[in-house]
């Protein structure tokens, strides 16, 4: 059963992407531009699964896109279409067209095909299939022979488009080919099937990737066959790295879930990143969902293709770190080190989080938290407790024992005093604190670690580094 498309107005989006490999950055970012647009038009956002490269079409691949999704906060209306299912559909409309003049079927042989795109490579031009069953009856086909259904596609004149970022296009109509729309298993072809769902589905604006404009004037007789409306096209610029070239995985173009669970990055922070590619608000570089879906509209996304930098997305993931509950950080730090104390954790975040970037500094910034004793102090660390580190760390000892109570003011002025007593300076009596408290150089200030740490597991982590 077909739908047909909306005629109240409202804005209909889609997202539809081949489950073929995991929901990459490009997708990610047309996925957030099209739900955008919807959410700002009070219109809908739909989904659909081009699964019909069943060959390369995985069920991991699909729950991949659709957990994606899901972690960037881009809920879709209604239930995710499966553009297989409805294969009868389109083979539906393909038929339609032969009946109406639009296609034919076409009995070429593979040799009468490898024929003409052997002269098109002599002549280095591109194959246009000219086949001579083009204006043929349908009654003159052979009985029994295999055929596949293609377009008839204009030979004069030209098709425009007025694309929303792209501006106005034109390509001469001898320039395009009568493609395949129904193969000869019956089974139809990705340009057909496309085509006929965004018409099923209703939707009023098609908004991807500017390596499909091409395809936007293959797919423009489809619909002046079947008498449709054709949708508002809008065709944003792929995103390179930051040498310039076509982003690829040399450049860290991953699937969205290596972001989120190896590099550590906050959804909300690629949301914003994402936003910021090829789109812009004036000077904002820090940007609301809320405000995204205020201020977003077509005509401020850029001709150009954008450049990923993971430190910009980096930086702006900080911004977010920081800016996070502590108890929401606490449980994803806890189960990036297998711990579920998150308690510890949540006290702990105002200061684990002021200098991490990700989720990975803050979880091996937290890890001296349950370090189990005596802890080995790492590389950097050793130096900071041979010499007169154990005489200095003893001191220390006796000085926070005798702390009348343990905040962070109490035990810095009995550092401090210590400090004083013995003629050293402040961060000389820190250093081997604080190897010894976490077995690292570096760590939040001293004495949070004291404070987080407590009474009685600080004093034994000196202990244990007090002997010579």
């Amino acid at each position: 059963m077909s739908a047909t498309i909306s005629t109240t107005g409202r804005v209909v989006t889609r997202f539809a992407p081949s489950p073929t490999g995991y929901l990459h950055i490009g997708g990610a970012r047309t996925a957030l531009f099209n739900w955008l647009y919807a959410r700002r038009h009070g219109g809908e956002f739909l989904l659909r699964i081009e699964d019909t490269d069943r060959a390369r079409s995985t069920q991991d691949a699909i729950n991949a896109i659709l957990d994606g999704m899901r972690w960037l906060g881009l809920d879709w209306d209604g239930d995710a279409v499966f553009q297989f299912e409805r294969a009868a559909r389109h083979a539906e409309i393909a038929r339609a067209m032969v009946a109406n003049g639009h296609a034919y079927r076409c009995y070429m042989t593979a040799d009468e095909i490898a024929a003409q795109r052997a002269e098109a490579e002599a002549a280095k031009q591109p194959l246009r299939i000219r086949s001579p069953w083009r204006d043929r009856d349908v009654a003159d086909g052979p009985a029994g022979q295999p055929f596949v259904v293609r377009l008839k596609a204009p030979r004069e004149g030209a098709t425009t488009i007025d694309d929303r970022v792209q501006g106005s296009v034109t390509v001469q109509n001898i320039e395009l080919d009568d493609m395949v729309l129904l193969r000869s298993d019956g089974m139809p072809t990705y340009m057909l099937a496309v085509v006929v769902d965004d018409h099923d589905m209703g939707v009023t604006h098609v908004i991807r990737g500017d390596d499909h404009l091409n395809n936007a004037f293959r797919q423009s007789p489809i619909y002046d066959a079947m008498d449709w409306p054709k949708p508002v096209h809008a065709h944003i610029p792929l995103i390179h790295g930051a040498d310039g070239a076509k982003l690829s995985k040399r450049h860290g173009a991953v699937g969205i879930e290596a972001y989120r669970d190896e590099l550590g990055i906050l959804p909300e922070a690629l949301g914003n990143y994402l936003l910021r590619l090829g789109w812009g608000h004036g000077d904002d570089e820090i940007i609301a969902r809320e405000d995204a879906v205020r201020w977003f509209d077509l005509d401020a996304v850029g001709k150009s293709p954008s450049r990923f930098d993971g430190k910009k997305l980096d930086n702006l993931n900080g911004h977010y770190v920081r800016q996070a509950d502590d108890a929401r950080l606490a449980a994803l730090v806890a189960s990036r080190i297998g711990m579920n104390d998150t308690n510890l954790l949540t006290r702990a975040m105002p200061v684990l989080k002021v200098r991490a970037a990700n989720l990975n500094d803050l979880a091996e910034g937290a890890r001296f938290l349950f370090a189990v004793r005596p802890i080995e102090p790492d590389e950097a660390a050793v130096g900071l407790l041979a010499g007169d580190a154990p005489a200095l760390l003893a001191a220390l000892h006796g000085a926070l024992d005798a702390a009348p109570s343990w905040d962070t003011e109490t035990l810095e002025g009995a550092v401090r005093r210590m400090a004083e007593e013995r003629g050293v300076k402040l961060g000389q009596a820190a250093q081997p604190l604080r190897a010894a408290l976490t077995g690292r150089k570096t760590s939040p200030g001293i004495f949070d670690v004291l404070v987080l740490l407590g009474r009685e597991e600080s004093l034994a982590r000196i202990a244990d580094r007090m002997a010579a």
